[in-house]
Formats: structure tokens, sequence, C-alpha cells
């Protein structure tokens, strides 16, 4: 913006100045030519009275004497065909004099200068003087080059100006900016200094309060979430008490283990909602991949071997440290296999790859089932009646921790995902 705006500035000065001292220029040439003009009219003018009336004798040491004064070539002409002063042709111009007509002319020295003398009883005589073309154009280069030197003055002074306009303009556009990528990744604290013109001063306002709404907004959503976590924990607490009060000691340990897995998971969520209500938490999510995949994979395995599928494991040894938590990595495992027992008959089976990608950790579950349909990835869509939420939930996951959800078709036609995850930063 800053060169643009140097640019626009120097070709309308420029523009300017050539349109003001081009004629500028022409006219000091014009009034240098005139002056000079003037000048040698009114030596030869002076001659006049001599010329018209005085003997010859004194009317050739007048000329003779203004010549040497003026320095300019100064010829009589009188009727009888004499010819006093500075010797020189009869040009037409001297031929039209003679008839009385005094004018000037152009010529290949200089400017011709003819006055026509009336008094004389032979007829009327012919003043003559050249004035050369150094005379006609002094002074003519030194008042170009002052003008020259004075454009140039005043586009430089035009592009100073511009470019401390400019700067003006520009430095609070670059705050802008650059507080509007602070706040896109997730430095909520960002503020901008209002600075320049009225109109960005008023942007400025205008994103500082975006900025605190956004953090409002946020801090309210948060808690809402807590709470909503927290009103969870009355139904568990029942749930817990109907667990234990079952007969069998099998099943009230193994409900009493699901309830206490619930009620983890609500504690998680209630602060991990907590935690990332303050600034501090951006960007410092980390979890080893190699131990969570393991992890939930043996819990599924469990309900594999109850359902008659097969799995295919294929773990490779940690760590592989991602940029996102363990709790949201395990979310985004349960969601993917929870996906392959919701959306596939049993018997089905399925097979979970963990490797080290060229620049961060690849998760693939693939099945044998009948594949994803048309628009799975979005969030809300579902087709088996569920809340369409999974793929969702690990497309983001994957998106927060610098990598990207891929959907396709395994080997056998049946649907294959591929989480791809950064490490994290540093």
């Amino acid at each position: 913006m800053r060169r643009r705006l140097a640019l626009l500035v120097a070709s309308v000065s420029v523009l300017t100045l050539v349109a003001f001292l081009v004629p500028l220029a022409l006219l000091v040439r014009t009034v240098a030519e005139d002056r000079a003009t003037v000048r040698a009219t009114a030596d030869a003018q002076s001659l006049v009275p001599v010329v018209g009336t005085a003997e010859l004798d004194i009317v050739r040491i007048t000329v003779e004497q203004l010549v040497a004064d003026s320095g300019r070539p100064v010829t009589v002409f009188l009727p009888d065909g004499t010819v006093l002063g500075a010797a020189a042709p009869r040009t037409p111009a001297v031929a039209l004099a003679a008839r009385g007509q005094s004018l000037t002319a152009e010529s290949d020295g200089g400017r011709e200068v003819v006055i026509a003398v009336q008094g004389r009883p032979e007829g009327a005589a012919v003043i003559r003087t050249v004035v050369p073309r150094a005379e006609l154009t002094a002074g003519v280069t030194r008042a170009w080059t002052v003008l020259a030197l004075l454009g140039a003055l005043l586009v430089v002074v035009g592009l100073v100006v511009a470019d401390r306009l400019a700067r003006s303009l520009t430095r609070p556009i670059t705050e802008l900016s650059m507080v509007s990528h602070r706040l896109a990744n997730a430095e909520l604290d960002a503020r901008v200094s209002p600075a320049g013109p009225a109109e960005l001063r008023e942007v400025a306002g205008a994103l500082n309060h975006l900025a605190g709404r956004i953090q409002v907004l946020l801090r309210e959503e948060r808690e809402q979430v807590a709470d909503l976590s927290h009103r969870l924990r009355t139904p568990l607490t029942a749930l817990r008490l109907e667990a234990e009060s079952l007969r069998d000691p099998d099943d009230a340990a193994r409900v009493t283990a699901a309830v206490d897995g619930l009620e983890r998971a609500v504690t998680g969520l209630i602060r991990e909602a907590r935690w990332r209500s303050s600034p501090a938490a951006a960007g410092r999510a980390v979890s080893d991949a190699a131990a969570v995949v393991a992890e939930r994979v043996a819990f599924w395995s469990v309900l594999a071997e109850d359902t008659g599928r097969r799995v295919d494991l294929e773990l490779a040894r940690g760590p592989l440290p991602v940029g996102v938590a363990a709790d949201e990595l395990a979310a985004v495992v349960d969601a993917l296999l929870g996906n392959v027992f919701a959306h596939t008959p049993d018997g089905t089976p399925f097979a979970v790859r963990l490797a080290a990608d060229a620049g961060g950790v690849l998760l693939t579950v693939a099945d044998e089932g009948p594949g994803l349909p048309a628009g799975a990835a979005r969030r809300g869509s579902s087709g088996a009646g569920s809340t369409g939420l999974g793929l969702d939930i690990a497309d983001r996951a994957a998106r927060a921790g610098g990598g990207h959800l891929e959907l396709g078709a395994g080997p056998g036609g049946g649907a294959e995902v591929r989480l791809r995850l950064r490490p994290p930063p540093g």
C-alpha cells in the first residue's frame, strides 16, 4: 500500500509539474527572445533621427559607434545604394522595408530586425540589425535548469509526505492484521491500540469489542458445559446405587466399573472445560498416540470378541507424541471404532493401524462393511439414526492438532478412515 500511494503521488506530481513547468519554460524562452528583440529594436531606432536627417559621414560614425557598443551587426541601406556599417546582403526583409514597412523576420543567423526610415530626399533608408541565437536564448538554459531542479525537489517532497502519510495508514492496518491472526490462533487476550484515521480507530475498537465478546461467549459456553456435566453426577450416583444393589456380584462389578468410567469421563469433561477457558491452555495439548490408541483398542476388543468380529492390529511402538489432549484423542478413537460397531453388522472384521507418518502420526481404521455414505463427515449428518457427530469430532480434533481427516474406501470395499496428527509445537 505504501508503494502504491508513493507511485500515485509521484505520478500526480509529475503530471502536475509537467502541465505547469512546460508552459512556464516556453514562456521563459519567449520572454528572453522578446527582450533581446526589443533591445535590438531600440538600438536600431536610436539611429532613425540620424539616418533620416544627418550627413553621410555622421551616419557612418554613428553606426560604427553603435556596432561597437552593442556588439551586434548593424547595417544601414541608403536609397542611393550606399551601405554603411556591417556588410550584409539585401534580404527580402530589407527589400520590403525599403517600401516603407518595418518588420521582424527569422533568418539563419538569428532574428532580423529592419526599420524603414523616411525623410531623406532620395527616398526611404533601411536600418537592419540581427539578434544572434545566443542572445535570443541568453539565460534560458539556466532558467530551465532551475525549473527542473525545483520540479525534482517538489516531487521528492511529495514522495516524503506521501510515505509518511502511507505509514500512518499502513501501520494501524498491519497491527489490525496481526491481532486478527492472533485471535484466530486462540490468543483471545490480543488487543489493538487504536491509531490512525478515525475510520481505522473505529475498526480497532470494533475488533477489540469482538475479541472481548468472544471471550465472554466462550467462557459462558464452557461454564454451561461444566454445569451440564455436573448435573450428570446425580443420575450417575443413582445408577451407581442401582448397580450396587444387583444380586449377581459379577454384574454389579461390571456395571459399577462402567459407571466409574462414565464418572471419570464427566469429571475430565469438567476439568477440560475449565482448563480451556484460560488463555494459557492454547497450544499446550499433548499426548502419546501409541498409549492412547492401544488402551482404547483393548477396551473395544472385548466388545469385538462378543460380536464375533476379527480385529487386525498394527500398532507402532511409542512414544508417538501428538498435539491433541489424551482425553480428546481417546474420544476420537472411540468415535471411529464406535462407528464400526454401529454401522456394520456383527461379525464384520475391521483393522486398526497406527504408524509414524512423515511429519506426524497416521491412524487408520478400516472395515469390510458397506462403506461410508455421501456427506458422512458433515456435522449432524447420519443415515443410521445416530447423532452424526463422530466423524465431525474426529475431524475437529485432527485440525486442532495440525492434521486432517481423510475418508475413503478400503481394499475390501468397506470404509477406511485415515486420521493424520502432527506432533506438538516445539
